[in-house]
């Protein structure tokens, strides 16, 4: 068997083996999927009005549509989080000292967890679009190519992020540890452009708000649903995801092929 058919093939077996503990332990995920749709709710039920005022819309339905883009890469921040906690447990429970002396692909245990992050991401994200859609979010003017363009930037957040987790899970001595380590991936969009525009932030704040990866994503996102412009927040978006995904496999392939001992 050749080697990439045995790294196909040990993947696979890998990612089979993520996704059944996804859908036995489903707990993890819908805790972690609790944050965007509440922040949601919240948002649009409670802050709705004033929020919209404040972003130049008329009513409440324009803040939903200024709101759901940011929210939905939320929504990959906070699932990658579960992989971190996925990954720390492996390490911490000697399951990876087991494969370590398997004869098999040794790669494909960290590829196994980021498809099936990925792929958690995206059903995540589907299912949070949908409660925006159920409140009254719309994309009409989005061409079938905006779709596509959207989803592929949805995809490419999703490796970044979920790479940037494997490492961190790989560096964190337990669950909890992985879980605060990566709280981050929570928090930057509570400080990025997801809730309000950038322009009605403080002067000395603004920096932080906009150089920052979800900033342009949401931006970006939000000009290929909405019909909004995007200008250079496009390919930043996708520099972003490319160094994100650069650093995160590195530094996650790097820490796991050190001998544990």
């Amino acid at each position: 068997m050749s080697t990439l058919s045995l790294a196909v093939r040990d993947s696979s077996t890998m990612l089979r083996r993520n996704l059944l503990h996804a859908r036995r332990y489903p707990s993890l995920t819908l805790n972690l999927l609790l944050t965007p749709v509440m922040l949601l709710l919240l948002f649009v039920y409670v802050f709705g009005d004033v929020m919209s005022a404040g972003t130049g819309g008329a009513d409440r339905s324009d803040y939903v549509a200024y709101l759901v883009p940011g929210l939905l890469l939320m929504t990959i921040g906070s699932t990658v989080i579960g992989t971190a906690v996925s990954v720390s447990n492996d390490m911490s429970e000697g399951i990876i000292a087991r494969f370590r002396t398997m004869a098999i692909h040794r790669p494909s245990v960290l590829v196994g967890h980021v498809v099936g992050s990925i792929l958690q991401s995206v059903a995540s994200v589907v299912l949070v679009g949908a409660v925006g859609v159920a409140i009254g979010f719309r994309s009409t003017d989005a061409t079938a190519l905006e779709w596509l363009a959207a989803f592929g930037l949805l995809v490419l957040f999703a490796t970044a992020l979920t790479w940037i987790a494997v490492g961190m899970g790989l560096v964190s001595p337990n669950a909890e540890a992985a879980s605060n380590n990566a709280l981050p991936l929570i928090f930057l969009p509570l400080i990025s452009s997801a809730f309000v525009p950038i322009d009605s932030m403080p002067g000395w704040f603004r920096p932080i708000a906009e150089y920052q990866p979800f900033t342009p994503a949401i931006e970006t996102l939000r000009g290929l649903l909405l019909g909004t412009g995007i200008g250079h927040n496009g390919w930043l978006a996708v520099a972003w995801c490319a160094g994100l995904t650069v650093l995160g496999y590195v530094w996650s392939t790097k820490t796991f092929a050190k001998d544990p001992g």
